[in-house]
């Protein structure tokens, strides 16, 4: 029987599925469930930097409103020790202690000391690593992307040098230039990359005339972009490998572990197909490796990278012209019914 085991961040994990942050991974009967439909890990959902900031306002101001009614009177309220993004970490710990298989906590924050900060105050909690979400909107015309970067490497490497958990970067697809951003940001001991973040983008209600917020779930090709950046770097980088963002069946999770992904993110499918869909990809990857004979995933992790593929090209978006010359060879026809 196949061997489903592996390493994510140097972290063992029994098998390459990894739930990612989401609502489900703030709930702990969802999370019980992720657990016992088979999964190797578990992201729980991320902290924001704006809830610190806010909840930070909130309480001073909750604190601090009836301070001074009387010149003996400073203060009314005791110190309050568990309040907002406290409760996080104490969820956090919660879910540590509720399961058996790792626990990753997710930050999402803009300021270093930030990051720094509330990465030791996650770490406390006994998870087993970190997921730092880095993504800076484009509103500034002035900002160079060269800024952002270097911005991003300094963060990940104080986060990195002041915690002693793995930690791993989940990325935009939106650098100019990924490899380059990834090639630097593996020399700052991050030892993770998941790629690719799935954003939030705005939509608009045409007939109210205003912005909505659609709950935005990917769909099955859009695992072809992680993909592509997978098959890329296997073999060229010390960070392990999580391929995210449109992973909803086993095929698709043998697609990115045959390009080179360590272990795999999903989500979405979680919310289309209900917990069971884990075990139904985890027994698909099983089956299909026993009919090819592999014991192991490393048998045949990255074994069409960029690196080991015969057919190089396909990661090369600048030999496209040469696959709709040879559409016959490579385009694949729908079946009509």
């Amino acid at each position: 029987m196949a061997d489903l085991s592996t390493y994510y961040m140097g972290i063992p994990v029994k098998n390459p599925f990894v739930a990612g942050a989401s609502g489900y991974t703030k709930d702990m009967d969802s999370i019980r469930k992720i657990e016992d439909n088979g999964a190797g890990a578990i992201v729980i959902s991320s902290l924001f930097e704006e809830q610190i900031k806010l909840q930070r306002f909130l309480l001073e101001d909750e604190l601090t409103r009836y301070d001074d009614w009387h010149a003996e009177m400073t203060d009314i309220f005791p110190d309050v020790k568990h309040s907002g993004p406290e409760e996080h970490l104490m969820w956090v710990e919660k879910a540590v202690k509720a399961v058996d298989v790792p626990v990753i906590g997710s930050l999402n924050c803009t300021e270093q000391e930030t990051w720094v900060e509330w990465a030791k105050k996650m770490e406390e909690t006994g998870c087993h690593g970190l997921e730092l979400n880095f993504f800076a909107i484009p509103n500034d015309p002035n900002r160079r992307a060269s800024d952002i970067e270097s911005e991003q490497l300094d963060i990940a490497r104080s986060v990195a040098s002041e915690v002693s958990v793995p930690v791993s970067a989940k990325l935009s697809a939106f650098y100019t230039n990924p490899l380059n951003f990834i090639t630097e940001l593996d020399k700052t001991g991050i030892r993770g990359l998941v790629l690719f973040n799935r954003m939030f983008h705005p939509s608009i209600d045409i007939e109210r005339e205003s912005g909505r917020f659609p709950f935005n779930l990917s769909s099955r090709n859009d695992h072809r972009v992680p993909l592509r950046f997978v098959g890329l770097l296997h073999g060229k980088t010390n960070a392990g490998l999580c391929a995210s963002n449109g992973i909803h069946s086993g095929d698709d999770a043998l697609e990115v572990l045959l390009a080179g992904s360590d272990v795999f993110q999903a989500v979405s499918t979680l919310y289309l197909n209900g917990f069971d869909v884990i075990e139904k990809i985890l027994s698909r990857i099983s089956s299909w490796m026993d009919s090819k004979g592999y014991s192991t995933l490393d048998e045949f992790r990255g074994k069409l990278s960029e690196e080991k593929s015969a057919e190089r090209f396909a990661y090369r978006g600048s030999q496209y012209v040469k696959m709709l010359i040879h559409s016959d060879r490579y385009l694949e026809r729908p079946t009509l019914i």
